[in-house]
């Protein structure tokens, strides 16, 4: 069991990311991300979901620029290269001043008014605090854990009006578990059973963590100096930069079928 735990540990740790080998997508479960709007998916590795988030410890926050998955409210194609993915339906409508970046680069990089953003809210059943890389999700102690993204895609704008970023940092234990402030993921979202993402993963080399992701299908807009203070604010996780993404997957025998 111990070696077993040391794979996954090496399969999620940011830093072990970029050292592991190759893993055979056809071996493996269902994979992330991916067209929340299809339902279609053959692979057949039914791990048991995960619990609600508000039952696990929340262990990391970090954001990739353009949205991983393509949805209803971020459907627009960027590009098709590795630092590609969706943007928000949005993105072509919004004014001179939304677009306005006051800030230069900013505490917070890789990130402008204009960008799209997908923000994830990593949660574990592992008893762990909040912390830099997906590595803070585990334990060597929690031999079998149930991972939990809560998932929101949203649009930098520059506008106080806009969602606040630093509402959804880290909170506090006061329910027993480690929570966040709040969530934006609310209202008309699809859960799935899927894996880690990031760019380190395609379809020749997939992700071997099993992770139940919960994704708003809408885009809101979030404001840029709070992305900026967040990062200031020197948060638990570490976060000072937004990431790079993985494309969607799109061979149905790396998805898990979607319940409607």
């Amino acid at each position: 069991m111990k070696y077993i735990l040391s794979v996954i540990l090496l399969a999620v740790s940011s830093v072990a990311m970029a050292e592991q080998k190759p893993n055979t997508c056809n071996t493996l479960g269902p994979q992330a991300p991916r067209d929340i709007s299809s339902v279609l998916g053959t692979n057949s590795v039914a791990f048991p979901w995960a619990p609600a988030a508000t039952k696990l410890n929340l262990c990391n926050i970090h954001t990739h620029t353009n949205a991983e998955h393509k949805g209803p409210g971020y459907n627009v194609l960027v590009n098709k290269t590795d630092n590609g993915g969706y943007a928000c339906n949005e993105t072509s409508s919004l004014s001179a001043a939304e677009l306005t970046n006051p800030y230069g680069d900013g505490a917070y990089k890789n990130v402008e008014p204009g960008d799209t953003i997908e923000v994830h809210w990593v949660h574990s059943s592992c008893s762990v605090s909040p912390g830099p890389g997906l590595g803070s999700c585990l334990s060597s102690t929690c031999e079998s854990p149930k991972l939990r993204v809560e998932a929101q895609v949203f649009l930098v704008v520059n506008d106080p009006d806009a969602h606040d970023f630093t509402d959804f940092g880290y909170g506090d234990k006061s329910t027993g578990v480690h929570q966040a402030k709040s969530l934006p993921v609310s209202g008309d979202t699809v859960t799935y059973r899927g894996s880690t993402t990031g760019p380190s993963y395609d379809e020749t080399t997939c992700s071997p963590a099993q992770v139940t992701w919960n994704i708003a299908k809408s885009c809101k807009k979030v404001d840029i100096a709070s992305l900026h203070r967040w990062a200031a604010s020197k948060n638990v996780f570490e976060e000072t930069k937004s990431h790079q993404v993985r494309q969607i997957v799109q061979n149905p025998a790396y998805l898990a079928p979607i319940k409607k």
